[in-house]
């Protein structure tokens, strides 16, 4: 009889510890230690090419790590210091030990925050401030060199006028292209020069007309800018701005008014609103750097270790050699073998890093300072120092800038 208690006993025992261990294991949704939660604070939403192009970036690692990271999205929040400081601090609660922010005018604001909360990682994508004092060991800034892309999407462009000028369609004595810029900012005049710098490549007597729209995203603005240039006699039309606005602009000008024009996109694929007219687009690619940055965490690495940028510090950028950079929209009907042969070809040169975009018989003058003037016949090495761009100089005779 006593052998049986213990027996039954014994049972009892090993059946609740079972039950337990299920119980444990199966229905108490405790957290996994090695979850990585990761942040993300966006200015706009998904309906925006600019961060819907990040947005893509945080799915695809979703994907790639699967249940090892759970990601929390924070949208439309604008770069004032209240609205950063909240969203963050939330993510920071939430127990996020990586964030990454996605405007230039959160960077202030994320770096007095990482000072505050040294255990979590801040990325700061597009800004200049990482390796300004103070220095963190926990705030880094990242971008991809995108006047790579541009200078490629200007080559296309001028290959354009090139063929419209064999053509007879345009003429020699007036070949002009477009910019819808977003704001005088380093970033806007590094791209529409390298622009114009690929577009003269081919054309060396093009001109160029940029016209500044002082927002990133108001359609009616954008399409309005770009109508303007196309009166003016603008060929092709390129932007810095968010919206389709100058896709479309060109796209009605040609259909209705049998207008030669083109257009040169950014962030996204615009043929679908402008099929007879959108040559190409370009943009930066998130993904490497998120993936990298995420796996480092995970691993308890310093991130510019993973990430291996040539850049000092906590700054990380790299253009078509890596993938941060990438030509999409090729439109087949208007863009030709030869461009696209063209295109593989700069790409290539990039990679190895025998193309230097900003030289030339080139004067450059910052338009806010007339005394700070850059001679490109010593080359300007874009992105040498520094992930976000720091070229802006006008440059004289070939540039042109109406408000």
């Amino acid at each position: 009889m006593r052998f049986k208690k213990y027996l039954v006993a014994l049972i009892t025992t090993l059946f609740s510890i079972c039950v337990i261990w299920i119980i444990n294991e199966f229905l108490i949704k405790t957290p996994q230690e090695n979850v990585v939660k990761v942040g993300f604070v966006y200015i706009s939403d998904q309906a925006t090419a600019y961060t819907n192009n990040f947005c893509s970036s945080q799915r695809e690692i979703e994907n790639i790590f699967g249940s090892k990271i759970q990601t929390i999205a924070k949208y439309n929040i604008p770069d004032t210091e209240n609205e950063i400081k909240n969203a963050l601090i939330d993510l920071v609660n939430q127990d996020c030990k990586l964030i990454f922010s996605t405007s230039y005018g959160y960077g202030q604001f994320v770096k007095e925050l990482a000072q505050k909360y040294p255990d979590v990682q801040f990325c700061q994508a597009t800004c200049d401030n990482a390796n300004q004092e103070p220095v963190l060991p926990n705030y880094h800034t990242f971008m991809g060199r995108i006047f790579e892309g541009r200078y490629v999407c200007g080559v296309v462009a001028g290959l354009k006028l090139l063929e419209l000028l064999q053509a007879g369609k345009i003429h020699s004595g007036n070949v002009e292209v477009g910019y819808v810029a977003a704001f005088h900012y380093p970033e806007v005049i590094s791209g529409f020069t390298a622009f114009y710098l690929g577009v003269q490549s081919v054309i060396p007597d093009a001109k160029m007309i940029v016209r500044y729209t002082e927002t990133w995203g108001d359609y009616i603005i954008e399409k309005k800018c770009a109508q303007q240039l196309i009166d003016e006699g603008c060929v092709i039309i390129a932007q810095h701005s968010d919206t389709i606005g100058p896709a479309v602009a060109c796209e009605e000008a040609c259909i209705k008014n049998k207008k030669v024009v083109y257009h040169v996109g950014y962030n996204q694929t615009m043929s679908d609103v402008a099929p007879t007219t959108s040559l190409i687009s370009c943009r930066i690619n998130w993904l490497p750097y998120f993936e990298q940055a995420v796996s480092a965490v995970m691993d308890g690495k310093r991130i510019e270790s993973v990430v291996k940028s040539k850049l000092k510090g906590n700054d990380s950028s790299f253009g078509f050699d890596r993938d941060w950079i990438e030509i999409l929209g090729t439109n087949r009907i208007i863009v030709s073998p030869e461009m696209t042969q063209e295109i593989e070809k700069l790409k290539k040169q990039f990679k190895n890093g025998s193309l230097t975009v900003f030289k030339g018989d080139f004067i450059g003058v910052n338009p806010f300072d007339e005394d700070d003037v850059w001679n490109l016949k010593t080359p300007f090495y874009e992105n040498k120092e520094q992930s976000a761009p720091s070229f802006h100089y006008i440059l004289q005779d070939c540039i042109i800038v109406r408000e």
